[in-house]
């Protein structure tokens, strides 16, 4: 396949006939991850048996095959599956604007006609005006789909509505094609909504940049010109033009557009910082670590972007259900026009006192079956999710991930990084002779602060909040594998692991040594007179006893799946409360724990962060990253993505998933029940079709105000 995301060309290769309506159908399922990502990055590797390519600005996907085979392939150009486009927030208004018109010209249509019954030609006027207005977005709609050979619930209410007028029962057609629209303006202002969230998040992303040039002056750049490594000053009020590493200054940063959280965060030498994020009062110098286009806040669009174009099971359950379910609604009606005509002999056409005709009865019959309120539905209710999810911290990857995260019985979390901070943090110094800690710390820092290791960051961390003093470092070299040499005040200094000791003069002392404890990492120091350690432990999130808590309130079983030591996880363990424990585990390893969960009836989900959780990601039911740590290998798998690594933000997702599957249930609840009754009652009454038209338009209303509840839910 030759995919040319510029051009809006796709080309399928293959050797002999195929099925091109099936292959437009797959297309239409991914092409929105394609669009999304492919012309953002380049592939880094295909899958086993796949090879890929570059042909100018195209990249060709396809089987490992030999020359010969190349020339058998029969190149086909297919129509690029188009995406609906986001909704602009203008659309809303513009129908709005429209049933508006529609109702007030057909109240005064309605008035005229009853109190000034020699001007029909007024009164007509009016209610033309006003069929026009209410027509008018149906119509479009009805012409395109037709044009394609398609027939959907537009088609619908444009035939119902012309019936009427040929009836006489011009009220009623201006009644139905007015709360139709009105209705259709409803959808829109949900879909609008869900929309601003991303529109607010692409107004926050700054467009230019303060270079701090080497001499110390600045220049002002565009942000797509920002390179990893540069320093960009940001003075109080401006946003952070992409992701970093805070070197000079302190400040606090804004970052309720990215995780909804309302309390600022402070910004001090080595705190990252994120693109779009607003730095509120000091003026800070940040070294750039990622492209503008690879940053957290262009992530985060772009997954909220593919995740409201790619649709839930049952979504695309319904969309297959309405086209159909629209055929039968017709062919239905036409089939109770000859039943009620030639079999109960009512009057075609013409209603008598008492008695209203056969094509009355059909038309108010389309009306009640039509599917409106149930496509809308499950839909609706996606939207609103993933919309409130984005503004809250949560990125779900499309409307699946919502309906399964609330069926989910086990949740299997790594340690590092998810249960913990993933940032070791200086617990203890020891100096040997005793008495002398701060020099072992001075020493430490002084070559720590040439390093960029996680035990590097965490010793320079803690050296500088504790004001220790900073020793200039001379003939600084990195030994790999082992550790770090200088010398200070001429007198050589080393600090590394524990075999530097083991392979010197003090090799029988260092035997001797006490080792440091399961979940502590240690680092010593060696100077002229002087030895010791550093001991530092990955700290655990204080989020997640909290949250762990709250899914066993959910009868949710908990099992951590962990490549460290038994009894490193189980001190985090029993710290947590975790029903199970599963250590020392490889990547596979990991995988295979999940497998056999699933083979228990487990409906799992796991949450990680690292390359190697990769793989479990892939094998749960429902896979859930860490935003900012996690590696892009663990944010590809992910299904649902926890911004700012907040653990909490978990629960939320759950509980949030758990009410839109509760008001997918009610929408569905709502818009069959009103189908199922008034047909009934039309089957064997004599519906008004006014009564009709307010029963199925009044059902599409509450769907969508039901719908509307998840977006505006202040705490789900």
């Amino acid at each position: 396949m030759r995919i040319d995301p510029g051009a809006h060309r796709v080309a399928v290769a293959t050797v002999g006939p195929a099925d091109l309506s099936g292959l437009q159908e797959v297309l239409k399922a991914t092409i929105a991850s394609i669009e999304v990502e492919l012309a953002l990055r380049p592939i880094a590797g295909a899958p086993a048996g796949f090879r890929t390519r570059q042909e100018g600005k195209a990249t060709v996907v396809g089987r490992d095959s030999c020359a010969t085979a190349e020339k058998m392939w029969l190149w086909r150009e297919m129509e690029w599956p188009e995406i609906a486009p986001e909704a602009p927030d203008q659309e809303w208004r513009t129908l709005a604007l429209l049933a508006t018109v529609c109702g007030l010209c057909g109240l005064a249509g309605a008035v005229a006609e009853s109190y000034f019954p020699g001007q029909l030609l007024l009164s007509r006027g009016l209610l033309l005006v006003a069929l026009v207005a209410g027509a008018w977005d149906a119509a479009i709609d009805t012409w395109a789909n037709l044009r394609k050979g398609e027939v959907e619930i537009h088609f619908l209410m444009l035939t119902v509505a012309l019936g009427a007028v040929l009836i006489g029962a011009w009220s009623e057609a201006v009644l139905l094609l007015f709360l139709f629209s009105a209705s259709g303006a409803m959808e829109e202002f949900a879909l609008a909504r869900t929309q601003r969230e991303v529109s607010a998040l692409l107004k926050s992303a700054p467009k230019r940049a303060t270079l701090v040039l080497p001499d110390g002056g600045e220049k002002e750049v565009d942000v797509a010109e920002l390179q990893v490594d540069q320093l960009i000053r940001v003075k109080p009020g401006e946003a952070f033009a992409t992701d970093g590493n805070v070197i000079e200054g302190r400040s606090a940063s804004d970052e309720s557009a990215l995780t909804g959280e309302a309390v600022p965060v402070e910004k001090n030498p080595g705190d990252p910082v994120f693109s779009g994020t607003i730095n509120l009062w000091g003026a800070v110098d940040f070294k750039v670590t990622r492209l503008p286009a690879e940053s957290t806040l262009q992530k985060i669009i772009r997954l909220i972007q593919t995740a409201q174009k790619l649709k839930a099971p049952s979504e695309r359950f319904t969309d297959k259900f309405g086209t159909g379910y629209t055929y039968a609604v017709i062919g239905g009606s036409a089939l109770m026009f000859f039943v009620w005509w030639l079999g109960f002999e009512l009057p075609a056409f013409t209603n008598q006192p008492g008695t209203r005709s056969a094509f009355y009865r059909a038309m108010t019959l389309m009306v009640v079956a039509s599917p409106c309120a149930l496509v809308l539905s499950i839909p609706s209710a996606i939207l609103a999710a993933i919309a409130w999810g984005a503004r809250h911290g949560v990125l779900f990857r499309g409307g699946a991930a919502i309906e399964k995260l609330a069926d989910i019985t086990v949740v299997a979390l790594d340690k590092t990084g998810t249960l913990t901070t993933g940032e070791l943090a200086v617990v203890g110094c020891e100096s040997h002779p005793p008495g002398r800690e701060t020099e072992v710390m001075e020493l430490a820092y002084a070559l720590e602060a040439k390093s960029q290791h996680p035990i590097a960051r965490a010793i320079v961390r803690h050296a500088r909040a504790k004001g220790v003093r900073a020793l200039e470092i001379e003939e600084f070299e990195s030994l790999t594998g082992q550790g770090l040499r200088g010398r200070v005040g001429g007198a050589t200094l080393l600090l590394g692991r524990r075999e530097l000791l083991e392979k010197g003069p003090l090799a029988e002392w260092a035997r001797k040594l006490p080792p440091a404890s399961p979940e502590l990492s240690e680092v010593w120091v060696i100077g002229r007179d002087l030895v010791g350690r550093v001991l530092l432990r990955d700290e655990i999130r204080a989020e997640s006893k909290a949250v762990l808590a709250g899914l066993k309130a959910y009868g949710i079983r908990t099992v951590m799946l962990t490549g460290d030591r038994r009894h490193a996880a189980e001190n985090v363990a029993n710290g947590l409360g975790l029903d199970e424990v599963r250590a020392g585990l490889s990547p596979e390893d990991k995988v295979a724990a999940i497998q056999a969960l699933k083979a228990g009836g487990a409906k799992l989900a796991m949450v990680g962060d690292g390359v190697n959780d990769a793989p479990s990601l892939a094998a749960a039911d429902v896979s859930v990253a860490m935003g900012a740590r996690g590696s892009d290998a663990a944010l590809e798998q992910a299904e649902v993505i926890l911004m700012h690594d907040r653990i909490e933000n978990f629960l939320a997702a759950l509980r949030l998933s758990r009410r839109a599957r509760a008001i997918i249930r009610q929408n569905l609840a709502i818009s069959l029940g009103v189908v199922v009754v008034m047909v009934i009652a039309t089957a064997i009454g004599s519906v008004p079709l006014s009564l009709g038209v307010a029963a199925h338009e009044g059902s599409t209303v509450v769907v969508c105000l039901n719908s509307l509840r998840l977006l505006f839910g202040r705490n789900v």
